[in-house]
């Protein structure tokens, strides 16, 4: 038995229960955070640590999007974690993708940002194959941080300066408030908020099945530092925009994809798009790809990295990059929705990011959460 009482449990010490701590003791609740693991392993350090804003699903997501964003501005440099980039630049390779980047840039959630052809590209930007781009779309709301870094910094300063207690190496047997049952005795709880990842059978397993979800796999890499631009920002291309819903939902996006198709039907199969992030050290973190199993498989096939390479490779000039370090990870996914809130009872919530948008829109949902439990 943990002696102790807290108004709020949490389990899961990913980006969804941190968001979720935060929330909570900013309005001064005594917060406990129960994970299984010693240290961050999961989803939440396996990514970009890119706050993606521009080309989020229109509506609750952008707007999640933004807001966190905001959070992440606040409290990163409080926490010590260094923003190391920001904005957007996303390349259209190909005349569709463009028009795409058109449509986009005149909705409420491209006002901000501005348009770019080739030559204006070039000029701003060096290392890039402008040559072979249509144009590009260049936003200002995005910030990057080191994920497999920042989430334990963040972990560290909630408790440090927030009192957030942080019980590690635990497992949860049994969440039902005011009571959860763990490895380390009963902990009590007066409202318990369960953030289970891509872990849809340990808790609640009947509540989580009626969703209907399945696990998504991503192929990563880091490649060696190199010469690169340290003006540009996060890039993405052409296979995103039929990725991202704030941009594939576009009535132009139907022509692109039939291109693609035509063009890089392997890349569509295994879900590749790109994203490149710089490190503070000067190397790139680039994938991902995207592979969906009930139980996903461990194995990381060298033709899926060869296929991000390839869309590297037309993006960025210069030789082919070395590969100095890979690995893949997974998460929930839902054909039909990117996040959920399921409420067993009133003291009860189960929250899962179904969608690659963890990162990018967790504070805001746990803003929500904790609002719908306290107000």
């Amino acid at each position: 038995m943990i002696n102790e009482v807290f108004d709020v449990g949490i389990v899961g010490a990913g980006i969804c229960g941190l968001a979720h701590a935060l929330a909570a003791a900013r309005r001064g609740k005594r917060v406990v955070v129960i994970d299984r693991d010693a240290r961050a392993n999961g989803a939440s350090v396996r990514n970009f640590g890119f706050i993606t804003v521009t080309g989020q699903q229109a509506g609750e997501c952008w707007q999640r999007a933004m807001r966190s964003r905001d959070i992440w501005a606040e409290i990163a440099p409080k926490a010590g974690i260094p923003i190391l980039q920001r904005g957007l630049l996303t390349i259209a390779r190909r005349p569709e993708a463009f028009a795409v980047l058109e449509e986009f840039r005149a909705t409420d959630m491209g006002g901000d940002c501005v348009l770019l052809g080739p030559a204006a590209i070039a000029d701003r930007f060096d290392g890039l194959r402008t040559d072979d781009f249509a144009g590009g779309l260049l936003s200002p709301h995005e910030i990057r941080v080191e994920s497999r870094t920042a989430i334990p910094q963040l972990a560290y300063w909630l408790a440090d300066h927030h009192g957030v207690r942080f019980l590690r190496g635990t497992v949860v047997h049994r969440a039902a408030p005011p009571v959860l049952e763990t490895s380390a005795g009963d902990v009590a709880a007066e409202t318990v908020i369960v953030c289970p990842g891509d872990d849809f059978r340990a808790l609640h397993r009947d509540r989580i099945a009626a969703y209907g979800l399945t696990r998504c796999k991503l192929h990563m890499m880091r490649l060696a530092p190199e010469r690169f631009d340290e003006r540009l920002p996060p890039v993405m291309s052409d296979l995103g925009l039929v990725r991202y819903l704030g941009y594939s939902e576009r009535p132009a996006a139907a022509a692109l994809m039939a291109r693609l198709e035509a063009e890089q039907g392997d890349h569509l199969r295994h879900g590749i798009h790109l994203i490149v992030v710089r490190s503070a050290d000067g190397s790139l973190v680039v994938g991902d790809s995207h592979h969906y199993a009930e139980t996903p498989d461990p194995f990381a096939p060298t033709d899926i990295d060869e296929l991000i390479i390839d869309e590297y490779q037309h993006v960025f000039a210069g030789p082919k990059p070395a590969c100095v370090e890979h690995w893949t990870g997974t998460y929930a996914s839902a054909p039909d929705r990117l996040m959920l809130v399921d409420r067993p009872s009133d003291a009860l919530r189960i929250v899962l990011i179904t969608s690659g948008t963890g990162a990018s829109t967790s504070f805001a949902i746990g803003e929500e959460v904790i609002a719908e439990l306290y107000d």
